[in-house]
């Protein structure tokens, strides 16, 4: 049994990467746990955001600034489920918001 948990543990470790978030990184956080947004919960977003990053909570969770429409979440998250965000490039996608 120890050897089956070596070896996970090994082959977890070679796979994660630890996340490299900062305060005031911009960021995107996930939509699952958002149960009262309005509308189809089939059509909506999977990410809201960009947040900025307030604090960070040791490895694993994070608190950002929600807009005023969100300020009844809680603004903690684990690391899971945020991603980085990035800003679409304006000469490309010229009719991007």
């Amino acid at each position: 049994m120890g050897d089956s948990f070596a070896y996970a543990k090994d082959k977890w470790d070679k796979s994660h990467a630890t996340p490299d978030f900062k305060v005031r990184d911009l960021v995107l956080g996930s939509t699952t746990k958002f149960n009262n947004i309005k509308g189809c919960k089939k059509l909506k977003e999977s990410f809201a955001g960009p947040f900025v990053i307030k604090n960070l909570h040791g490895e694993n969770s994070v608190e950002v600034e929600l807009s005023e429409e969100l300020s009844n979440k809680c603004p903690t998250f684990p690391v899971s489920l945020i991603k980085p965000y990035k800003a679409s490039d304006a000469e490309m996608f010229p009719l991007r918001n």
